[in-house]
């Protein structure tokens, strides 16, 4: 098995670990984590496959990842802010009432 090889598997560990976060954890903090986790997943498996091809285009990706990431934390961070003075946890469950 070659490097490139090896950091796909690991960034399709990284991006399986981050989906299962986000799918059994109910904690907002911990689900915004494993969502980074996701993001750093993607990241590593573009790199590794641009380091491959010798191409810019994957850092050109990579660089939106980051886009995307620091967005999500730049607006979620406080949304979740919002909520828990609202209803005093972090609790996904219990902002149920928020569906439209």
């Amino acid at each position: 098995m070659n490097s490139v090889q090896a950091l796909a598997m690991l960034g399709v560990a990284l991006f399986v670990v981050g989906l299962v976060g986000v799918v059994i954890r109910r904690n907002l903090l911990i689900m915004l984590m494993c969502m980074e986790l996701m993001l750093n997943g993607v990241n590593l498996t573009l790199v590794a496959y641009a380091s491959a091809l010798q191409s810019t285009a994957g850092a050109a990706l990579v660089f939106l990842v980051f886009v995307v990431a620091a967005a999500e934390i730049a607006i979620a961070i406080p949304l979740v802010l919002l909520l828990v003075r609202r209803g005093r946890t972090l609790d996904a469950g219990a902002y149920s009432e928020l569906k439209g």
